[in-house]
């Protein structure tokens, strides 16, 4: 079961977007040096589309995006949640941070817009390092997906 322990209305995590950011829990990676540690363990609320419809309800165009911060340990799950906001909420993006170095054979790449790739490498620092080993690839017109980490660099 796909849990969450908490969310909140980001500007930095999906360049161009203020996102609804969704924590998710029981996450394998365990990266040395994560800030979100807390995230290991198995806690948490179930993440259903219920939960979905409830934020979308409160949120309305508050929000352009909602991200989903974790869930390497349910991938299917976060396909079907994603696939779901985009039946349902087009006007939605959907953006997914994992952990794994590559997408599951389980994820349907066309049911996101953002895909974050890579586990967390404290000598190689996160996405607003030029020497990091993650990447995040945004979905372009004709379907296919452009790495636009540099978006979070400074000149």
């Amino acid at each position: 079961m796909l849990r969450y322990v908490n969310t909140g209305i980001v500007f930095q995590e999906i360049p161009d977007e203020v996102t609804l950011s969704v924590n998710i829990s029981n996450c394998p990676i365990k990266c040395p040096g994560c800030h979100s540690s807390y995230l290991w363990k198995n806690i948490g609320t179930e993440l259903t589309t219920e939960v979905l419809d409830e934020w979308a309800e409160k949120l309305g165009t508050d929000i352009t995006c909602i991200s989903f911060m974790g869930g390497d340990s349910e991938p299917e799950a976060v396909d079907r949640l994603a696939q779901y906001l985009h039946q349902k909420y087009p006007e939605y993006k959907v953006g997914w941070y994992s952990g794994r170095q590559e997408l599951s054979d389980k994820v349907k790449k066309e049911n996101f817009d953002f895909i974050k790739l890579g586990p967390y490498i404290r000598q190689r620092g996160g996405l607003k390092e030029k020497t990091t080993n993650q990447r995040l690839y945004k979905k372009v017109a004709d379907g296919s997906f452009q790495d636009i980490t540099f978006r979070f660099w400074k000149k």
